[in-house]
């Protein structure tokens, strides 16, 4: 069985992560996503149950995909799993650059783990859970964005609107 993981902090998952991941999950025969604990570049919305829920729910109709937690190196979450293969989405150029350095840092430690780049379908490639937190932050409508348990979370958080909640960096 060849599997992969799609790691991320998934604050919270949008309809592109589930596009790349339904990708990934046509491609291997396993696909584990991988949620970050605690993320220490940014400070999350959501706890991890939440989106360990959000991401159950939004791929409950991909049965080869299972969610799992992880608060190590991602390298060592991706041999824990026995998976050999980590699987990225791509949206922009920015995107690009962060996971370059990545994928480098990522070799050096594991060189038998591989990293797959996913483009964004077009019509996600916009999308961004920072974006979406914010425009959900103001009262924006969130529903082609995101699963309908996020976009459903979002409206008991902000049934108004908030100017100037507070939004993490863009992811």
């Amino acid at each position: 069985m060849i599997t992969a993981i799609c790691p991320g902090s998934y604050d919270p998952v949008t309809n592109g992560h589930v596009d790349v991941i339904s990708r990934a999950a046509a491609i291997f025969d396993r696909v584990v996503v991988g949620v970050v604990r605690d993320p220490t570049h940014k400070q999350t919305l959501f706890t991890i149950e939440e989106r360990v829920v959000f991401l159950e729910q939004a791929l409950a109709h991909v049965e080869n995909v299972v969610v799992d937690v992880f608060s190590e190196l991602v390298v060592d979450f991706a041999r824990r799993h026995d998976a050999r293969t980590m699987v990225k989405g791509l949206r922009v150029f920015a995107d690009f650059e962060w996971e370059a350095q990545m994928n480098q840092l990522n070799r050096l430690l594991a060189p038998e783990i591989e990293t797959m780049y996913v483009m964004s379908n077009p019509a996600y490639s916009f999308v961004s859970s920072s974006g979406v937190k914010e425009i959900a932050s103001f009262g924006g409508k969130v529903d082609e964005l995101v699963p309908e348990a996020v976009a459903r979370r979002f409206r008991e958080l902000h049934p108004n609107g908030r100017p100037g909640a507070p939004v993490s960096p863009q992811e």
